[in-house]
């Protein structure tokens, strides 16, 4: 198994910044590939950035492109995500997410931190 958790959610105002944090704990051989995903209220939740176990392959949603950066330490078993130029769209909940394979299913998930961009 694999605990998940979040942290660095908040208020800020658009155009602010906010760094989450995502650290795991267990089986963490079976974090290679992390991301981060949000739900806004009344939407399904949808993928934001993924990074592979080396970080030489990340990926984001075109919604966040260059204003989002996911990053991780293996040594620390702890993902980022640094969000920039935020705008009130972006608000949501955030969540941290695990998996093993490239194809696989995200199995593990943290329990989400709220990110509230005010106009």
């Amino acid at each position: 198994q694999v605990r998940l958790v979040e942290s660095g959610g908040g208020l800020v105002q658009a155009g602010g910044s906010l760094k989450l944090s995502c650290t795991a704990s267990g089986h963490t051989f079976s974090t290679n590939f992390m991301g981060w995903f949000r739900q806004a209220l009344g939407k399904e939740r949808e993928f934001v950035a993924g990074i592979n176990w080396s970080g030489s392959s990340r990926n984001c949603a075109d919604s966040v492109k260059y204003r989002f950066t996911i990053s991780r330490d293996n040594a620390q078993n702890t993902v980022w995500l640094q969000m920039n130029s935020l705008k009130p769209e972006d608000t949501a909940v955030y969540y941290c997410a695990a998996k093993d394979g490239e194809y696989g299913s995200w199995l593990y998930w943290g329990q989400g931190t709220q990110v509230t961009v005010s106009s």
